[in-house]
């Protein structure tokens, strides 16, 4: 059976799954390369050694680089500093103090990340690793320690969407543009927790650092993964990490490999069942603006610029858009001209090195000299942590990758995202605008995409699988169908519960859905059997939101799709979720009076009968099939969720 590139990547990292070709939707047990925490690994510590492990069981795979509360220098956050500093002494774990630059960026320029590897972090943006040709997926803290304790985590192998690129670039357009542009054209969650394998004639116009951007902000896209195929321009920046690291007595990887992934780099096979295909002509790329406070309002900068937007506040820093390219882009648009008086102007180097090569270019001095404000390498703004938050009432324009209402500051502002040289351009101006440079490639008719809606082709394949002791072969449940689409996690625990330590999980039960459907939890029982639309479970990664449906006996969730934290933190809790959108529909067209009239949770009172051992499910005569449950999804559940079967583990091995 011919599998796409995450499939194949992926069962070459396999620790436990099922012995055939691996297929999007298998739940399987991954051994990554490497896995990295940032500030957050003092939470991992925790989570660590709650499970009762007392020694990490591949010190290789960990990196620990501290990189977003660096500008906190107060006793306790320099206190937890130090305890992570020593944890990795201890352990003989790589360590990156603070200062050294962000944990994604110290990642690739460090020779963790290669062509077909398998990496792993707590945060979000691991997606950019994909731009070397690997994996690169985010994991919760409680998978972390799993990884740290045992050398393995837990996966659903996510649908490709293959993304296939044309032409090149106008002069004035980016990287980021493209990211941005795929973002507000396709924000109907069509790549939502799905595999992006980019594709096509128009990556290799791309630069490295422009395939950085893309694969970091899929993130913001929906996706799990953003990769990019190994090739010249994949091998010339190998080997320039390869000669720097060499410089300082360290070999990752050899001369040898590089030559070996220039000649057999690491591909999909030749008819690959993708979930969908993308089509964008990289030539009528304009500069974007997204925004305010969504990435998925989107239009080209040319719409807006006429508009004048005040700005108060402009960024230039983030894991995204700060590299060697990002700050020469902004260097050639302020080059003998100043700030604007009404402006601040922040910059931040992705990491020490790169501020370094900035600093010998002389593009740093140019960037200051026109009245920028320095930052640390880190994290900082972006996040909205250290100098140079937004205040009440002001607009900013940033080259991160993230502008939620509140993120980078107070939530009574707003932000826009752009490339660095339009933040430049804007911090210049004291409004929205783009820099001269980019005026000649206005005259486009507008972008050119397309879509094709492969799911057909991509459908669920039904199998037997065998059914572990412990495990129930079949589950029957009453219905209970929650329509709505992008629940999210506050809907379904309230913020004003998660705060509270030690609450019984009787208590728990009885608040779910309260900011939701207060009723519903008196009027759902143990057994029932919860069906969810669209993204189920977004917002928030609080774990209360899959514990208190446990608590409450929900037998377990079934939704169009997850929110892939919740989906995390559900399983690592022992609660079992199923996508099939097939039977959503099914509802959502028989109970659409209900739906308009407005009727927040349907409780029919007939039943689901599910049976796991041939993964369909049954519903007033009619079947669906899902995604069999194998051994992996099976074991979390018998044991309660990820914690005990890593103790389990542990125990055995002891």
């Amino acid at each position: 059976m011919p599998q796409t590139i995450v499939e194949k990547i992926a069962q070459q990292h396999k620790a436990e799954g099922p012995d055939r070709p691996w297929r999007a939707g298998d739940f399987v047990s991954i051994r990554p390369h490497h896995v990295m925490t940032h500030d957050n690994t003092s939470a991992v510590i925790k989570k660590f050694q709650s499970i009762g492990a007392q020694r990490v069981h591949d010190p290789r795979q960990l990196v620990f680089a501290l990189d977003h509360d660096v500008q906190n220098k107060s006793d306790e956050n320099q206190g937890k500093y130090r305890k992570i500093e020593a944890f990795a002494r201890e352990h003989g774990v790589d360590f990156y103090p603070a200062g050294t630059g962000i944990g994604h960026q110290l990642m690739v320029q460090e020779g963790y990340v290669t062509p077909g590897s398998f990496i792993v972090a707590s945060d979000s943006h691991t997606n950019i690793h994909g731009a070397l040709g690997a994996i690169g997926t985010a994991i919760v803290r409680t998978d972390a320690a799993a990884v740290w304790a045992t050398g393995e985590f837990w996966w659903q192998i996510p649908r490709t969407v293959h993304v296939l690129l044309e032409g090149k670039l106008p002069t004035g357009s980016s990287g980021k543009d493209v990211i941005v542009a795929l973002c507000g054209r396709f924000n109907h969650e069509e790549v939502l927790n799905a595999a992006i394998e980019f594709d096509g004639p128009g990556v290799a116009t791309l630069s490295m650092d422009a395939r950085l951007t893309i694969a970091n902000m899929s993130t913001e896209w929906g996706a799990l993964v953003g990769w990019f195929p190994c090739d010249a321009v994949t091998i010339r920046y190998l080997r320039g990490v390869y000669e720097r690291l060499k410089q300082k007595g360290i070999e990752r990887f050899t001369l040898d490999d590089v030559a070996r992934w220039e000649h057999q780099s690491p591909k999909p096979d030749p008819n690959a069942v993708y979930a969908a295909c993308i089509t964008l002509d990289l030539s009528s790329v304009r500069p974007q603006l997204a925004g305010p406070d969504s990435v998925f309002v989107t239009q080209p900068l040319s719409a807006s610029k006429e508009q004048k937007i005040p700005i108060q506040k402009a960024y230039l820093v983030s894991c995204v858009n700060s590299r060697l390219e990002d700050l020469q882009a902004a260097a050639h648009v302020l080059k003998g001209r100043k700030v604007a008086s009404s402006v601040k102007f922040y910059l931040a180097a992705a990491s020490k090195v790169i501020q370094d090569e900035a600093e010998r270019a002389g593009i740093w001095q140019t960037l200051v000299e026109a009245g920028a404000h320095t930052l640390p390498p880190s994290c900082g703004p972006c996040i909205g942590l250290g100098t140079g938050l937004l205040e009440p009432g002001e607009v900013g324009i940033s080259a991160t990758n993230r502008n939620f209402k509140g993120r980078m500051g107070s939530k009574d502002t707003q932000c826009y995202l752009a490339s660095p040289a339009v933040v430049a351009a804007s911090a210049v101006a004291g409004y929205i605008t783009e820099p001269d440079f980019s005026a000649s490639c206005n005259s486009s008719s507008g972008l050119k995409t397309s879509f094709q809606d492969l799911s057909a082709a991509a459908s669920v394949q039904t199998e037997k699988v065998s059914i572990l002791p412990g495990f129930p072969a079949q589950v029957c449940g009453r219905l209970v169908f929650v329509p709505k689409d992008n629940l999210n996690t506050d809907a379904i625990y309230a913020g004003k519960y998660t705060y509270s330590d030690n609450v019984p999980p009787e208590t728990m039960a009885k608040v779910i859905f309260d900011n939701y459907d207060p009723q519903l939890a008196a009027r759902s029982h143990a057994g029932d059997i919860l069906v969810g639309g669209i993204n189920f479970g977004s917002g928030s990664s609080r774990e209360q939101a899959a514990t208190a449906l446990k608590f409450k006996g929900i037998a377990l969730v079934i939704a169009s799709s997850f929110s892939q934290i919740y989906q995390r933190n559900a399983f690592n809790n022992g609660l079992l979720c199923i996508e099939l959108p097939a039977l959503v529909n099914q509802l959502r067209s028989q109970f659409a009076a209900a739906i308009k009239a407005g009727e927040k949770a349907i409780i029919p009172g007939d039943e689901i009968v599910i049976d796991f051992t041939s993964g369909t499910l049954t519903w007033q005569n009619a079947t669906f099939a899902f995604s069999p449950l194998g051994t992996v999804p099976q074991s979390l559940v018998i044991a309660g969720g990820v914690e005990n079967v890593v103790a389990r583990k542990l125990s055995i091995k002891s």
